[in-house]
């Protein structure tokens, strides 16, 4: 019987990029492999250069329970002794040289996701997974939803029947886990809902390009791995016209 951890991924801000740099920091619609490999690593206190060997090993489904808005967020860049901004070049001395003509201000875009909820599953070695459970408990080191600006609400870890774990493929738990939507968008929501989830796949034909080669800095990339894309069925959102509690009637004597 196959094994997944669950991990409810929300907060103010979230930002998964798996492609953009430098100037312009897009971020993907959900969390990237990358991300939450990423913040399983920092959890068991991983440092850059450690092997990640065992956590690329693991497949992720996530589920998007929660969309939120996108954010764009002007940047300006400069050098806080007032000297001209670094380039990428080098000088014979291999030090970092300055901006010529000199820029004294740098202009960078950063996209964010706002109030969004995710689900993510994580299935793979028990043992792993369990070790990962505890490290979830108590991480060594602060966790971040994609960028280290953006700090997670709690839970993060939902705790299933099984140590932690819960029982089932990638697709059977994000079918049994509960809905993890705000109150105020559950009210939002009208009618039957379904969420759209993307689940590692090795039979699929489309891929994306989000798994890490390594998260040490000069060893940093990415490579594909086949997902595939479907809807769950998360039930009514149970609203109506007076779900919030709400009754203009009330003040008419009304019910």
């Amino acid at each position: 019987m196959s094994r997944c951890l669950v991990l409810r991924l929300a907060g103010p801000l979230q930002s998964w990029g798996s492609s953009s740099q430098f100037n312009r920091r897009e971020t993907d619609d959900r969390p990237t492999k990358s991300g939450v490999i990423g913040l399983l690593a920092a959890a068991a206190g991983r440092q850059r250069s450690d092997p990640i060997t065992d956590l690329l090993r693991l497949r992720l489904g996530v589920r998007v329970d929660q969309p939120g808005s996108l954010l764009r967020d002007y940047h300006t860049v400069s050098d806080l002794s007032g000297l001209p901004l670094l380039s990428a070049t080098t000088t014979a001395k291999g030090m970092q040289a300055r901006t010529s003509p000199k820029k004294y201000t740098h202009v960078t875009e950063r996209y964010y996701l706002q109030d969004a909820v995710f689900v993510a599953t994580v299935e793979g070695d028990r043992e792993v997974l369990s070790t990962l459970v505890a490290a979830l408990e108590r991480p060594a080191y602060l966790l971040s939803l994609g960028r280290r600006s953006c700090v997670p609400t709690r839970p993060i870890l939902l705790s299933g029947p099984d140590h932690g774990l819960w029982e089932g493929g990638l697709d059977e738990v994000l079918r049994q886990v509960p809905w993890q939507a705000s109150d105020h968008w559950r009210r939002e929501c009208r009618g039957s809902m379904s969420a759209a989830a993307t689940i590692e796949d090795a039979g699929s034909t489309e891929t994306v390009t989000d798994v890490p080669i390594s998260f040490d800095p000069p060893l940093r990339g990415m490579t594909s791995r086949s997902v595939r894309h479907i809807f769950i069925p998360l039930g009514d959102s149970g609203s109506s016209a007076a779900s919030d509690g709400h009754n203009p009637f009330e003040l008419l004597g009304g019910r």
